[in-house]
């Protein structure tokens, strides 16, 4: 049997990329990482880990894979990451009444704000 360990994303700046999505999902490093790789941990215990790993590869305008991030309150959510320094992205795949909102971490990488009310 196999279980998903890691989501593990490209980024060109490590520790700003720590700096954000620490601060955007209330995680912290396993361990010291260097400059080249970090794994993230829930700072309460269990749940999905998220390793930043340096890349040069440019981001994707419509990634393969992505994060979806569940917000009770999206509004909110949405307006707390743009502070940490997230961006909203000018997304052209947007169904009719979406229930998520398309952002990009300092980085570009794209992820979803979705709004578990609207389910």
């Amino acid at each position: 049997m196999l279980t998903i360990g890691t989501t593990v994303l490209g980024v060109e700046d490590v520790a700003r990329a720590t700096a954000f999505w620490c601060d955007a999902l209330g995680y912290v490093p396993r361990e010291d990482g260097d400059d080249t790789w970090v794994v993230l941990v829930p700072h309460a215990g269990g749940g999905a880990r998220l390793a930043l790993m340096l890349s040069e590869t440019p981001v994707q305008e419509h990634p393969r894979i992505h994060l979806d991030l569940y917000a009770d309150h999206q509004d909110a959510e949405v307006a707390r990451l743009l502070d940490l320094g997230a961006t909203i992205v000018d997304w052209d795949l947007y169904p009719e009444d979406p229930d998520f909102i398309v952002l990009a971490d300092p980085d570009g990488n794209r992820f979803c704000v979705v709004d578990v009310g609207k389910a």
